[in-house]
């Protein structure tokens, strides 16, 4: 039966999206702050540890656009409601693991969950929500993956010293059996448009971000070798054929036509190199506060909850007006008050106010307000119906690119001055620099805050030149529970 989507129905809709987009994003950095205990409760170096984040951030990366194409091919519904039965059961893997390969195995099972509900969330909003309302949708899904992958740093340190380490998947569980009973009863099931699975796409885009992701994480744990190097190249050159294959599939996994799009190109542009710019700020302020100036890995992530606090409130705030004006001013201004905030970082000496960076985290979450859900709505505004799947899942792909490159970048500026080991117990807060290696290290941290200015300025030169979207008024019409959308 046909129906036209009441405000109320439309609320039902965004919980198990919410939820499934937060638990993925908290969980791709909420062992941030848990490492030094799970290494001492698993009885295993931090080095090996550290490999709980990677696993994460590598899985994510290589699968979402994949798992938005097969959305596409098959039920978005589908799709996202499996990835959260998986994300839940891996999360209860997790916090029952014996010992730290088991911990690092189901961390890939968790993260294969969590990209299946990130690929499709995008789409899901796209077919439920017509193009004029959609910013306020994203207001609430897009400000909360970002908060969420800096919430998690923050929740992994409380959760870790009320509770317990184990407790930081168990929690996922409830949270995940409410939210597929929502998903299971209001999302729609959606249109497919694909009969058959661009298998050798898949498996040259797959192979291509395995060996760039493999390499960037290698770089990081062990520094430049002839494997990575080799490994990077490599998969440089699988882009090259992935493309190729693309251009010639007649079911591509991601179709060529995509990318005519100015607008779609410019923002899934400025989208990647947001994260990229902006999480390893994030990262670099952690280290700042935890090697520098002695904080406790709790008080320092404490310091940065009232901007991304305020940042989930203004988001569908935010939204509502990219739906009235379009995204090229709001998430442009977006990305600029987040130049700012990296502008007031680069101020900070070893004798700055702690609190200083308090109001800081205030102009970058409103700068993440701003850009989240402008910039991801003219993603979808500007993709065909039949690739809303893989439209989503290339926009949280570049994403999640992003952010591991962002860990990367923080460890690899801040280990030209002090060495890696030491940097790694700066990040997980277990380390303290003292005397001129302090010096030596803010000097980095200054260095690797102006890298990431360079990059967020970059992407809001993407998000001006993008020119606007077209979001034309109209409802959706879509079948509640297990029947098709028409």
């Amino acid at each position: 039966m046909k129906m036209r989507m009441t405000i109320s129905e439309n609320d039902l809709i965004l919980i198990p999206v919410l939820a499934g987009v937060m638990m993925g994003a908290i969980d791709s950095t909420i062992v941030v702050l848990a490492l030094p205990t799970i290494s001492d409760s698993l009885r295993a170096p931090l080095s090996l540890s550290i490999w709980i984040i990677l696993a994460y951030l590598l899985t994510a990366a290589v699968t979402t656009t994949q798992f938005g194409r097969l959305g596409d091919m098959k039920s978005r519904k589908a799709i996202f409601n499996s990835g959260m039965i998986i994300f839940t059961a891996g999360s209860f893997l997790c916090g029952i693991s014996p010992n730290i390969e088991s911990l690092m195995a189901f961390r890939f099972v968790q993260a294969a969950g969590g990209s299946m509900m990130q690929a499709n969330s995008g789409s899901i909003i796209a077919d439920n929500f017509p193009p004029n309302l959609r910013g306020r949708a994203y207001g609430y899904t897009s400000v909360g993956w970002n908060s969420g992958a800096t919430l998690g740093i923050v929740l992994g340190g409380i959760i870790t010293t009320l509770i317990g380490w184990r407790y930081i998947f168990y929690i996922n569980v409830p949270i995940g059996i409410i939210s597929f009973y929502f998903a299971m009863k209001y999302i729609g099931k959606g249109e497919s448009h694909m009969a058959h699975l661009d298998i050798p796409g898949v498996a040259a885009l797959s192979a291509a971000l395995i060996s760039i992701s493999y390499a960037a994480t290698d770089f990081t744990s062990h520094g430049i070798d002839r494997l990575n190097e080799a490994l990077l190249i490599a998969g440089a050159i699988l882009i090259i054929v992935f493309v190729l294959i693309e251009r010639s599939s007649k079911e591509a996994l991601l179709p060529i036509n995509m990318f005519r799009n100015r607008v779609f190109n410019f923002s899934i542009m400025a989208s990647f190199l947001q994260s990229l710019g902006f999480l390893a700020v994030t990262f670099i302020i952690i280290m700042y506060l935890q090697g520098l100036r002695g904080l406790t890995p709790l008080d320092s992530s404490l310091l940065l909850v009232p901007g991304y606090v305020l940042g989930g409130f203004t988001g569908p705030i935010f939204g509502r007006l990219s739906d009235r004006i379009g995204a090229r001013i709001p998430a442009t201004l977006g990305m600029l008050m987040m130049a700012v905030a990296v502008l007031l970082y680069m101020r900070l000496t070893l004798t700055t106010s702690i609190y200083y960076v308090i109001p800081i985290s205030i102009i970058s979450g409103l700068g993440s307000s701003m850009f989240f859900p402008a910039n991801n709505s003219a993603v979808m505004a500007s993709s065909p119906v039949k690739t809303y799947g893989a439209a989503s899942g290339l926009l949280r792909t570049m994403a999640n690119i992003g952010m591991l490159g962002s860990f990367v970048l923080a460890i690899t500026v801040s280990t030209l001055s002090i060495p890696r080991y030491i940097a790694f117990e700066v990040f997980a807060g277990v380390g303290h620099l003292v005397g001129g290696v302090s010096a030596s290290f803010l000097s980095g941290i200054h260095t690797a805050l102006a890298v990431s200015l360079g990059i967020i300025l970059i992407g809001a030169l993407f998000s001006f030149i993008r020119g606007k979207e077209e979001r034309s008024r109209g409802s959706v019409t879509i079948q509640k529970g297990s029947e098709n959308a028409k």
